[in-house]
């Protein structure tokens, strides 16, 4: 049940991220799948954000126009990062989330534009904002994303629980 979970969670942010990144362009846009990565990572462990990360960057390469391979080390490590991250500490509050989905954020561009830059193919003037937007806006995403989905249950037992038995 959770590893079906978890590849509809990749497959609906490989979707969310493909439709919405024709719609939106300018310096805060979302990455998705990193969101969910990181959630993943932060749930489940060091291994599953491994794992997730390689994956679902794997994939969100095959349907971008860029090295193969690049995106996927890039979450692979973020995703091993905040695995550890959230097994060393608590993680648990939305300030430390908040600053887990911003270093994740940053770290993943560094990465990402690290490997672009040493490998000669593509140069990025100045991306500290779009850099700094993006880890704004994944963190918000990421935190509310967090709260509800942690919420859910929840509601759902309580809503069970204050309905009337049937007779």
């Amino acid at each position: 049940m959770k590893l079906a979970l978890t590849v509809l969670a990749i497959a609906a942010a490989l979707a969310l991220q493909t439709t919405l990144t024709t719609f939106v362009r300018g310096t805060a846009t979302l990455d998705f799948v990193l969101i969910v990565v990181v959630y993943l990572a932060l749930t489940s462990g060091p291994t599953t954000g491994l794992v997730v990360g390689g994956v679902a960057g794997l994939i969100q390469d095959s349907l971008s126009s860029g090295i193969l391979g690049v995106g996927g080390l890039a979450k692979t490590l973020v995703g091993y990062l905040a695995g550890r991250l959230g097994t060393q500490f608590i993680v648990t509050a939305p300030l430390p989330r908040f600053l887990v989905f911003i270093a994740a954020t940053v770290v993943h561009a560094a990465v990402f534009m690290g490997l672009y830059v040493l490998l000669g193919l593509r140069e990025f003037p100045s991306p500290w904002a779009a850099v700094a937007g993006q880890a704004v806006g994944n963190a918000f995403v990421g935190v509310v994303g967090f709260q509800v989905l942690e919420w859910l249950p929840g509601f759902r037992a309580r809503r069970q629980w204050r309905r009337p038995a049937r007779r």
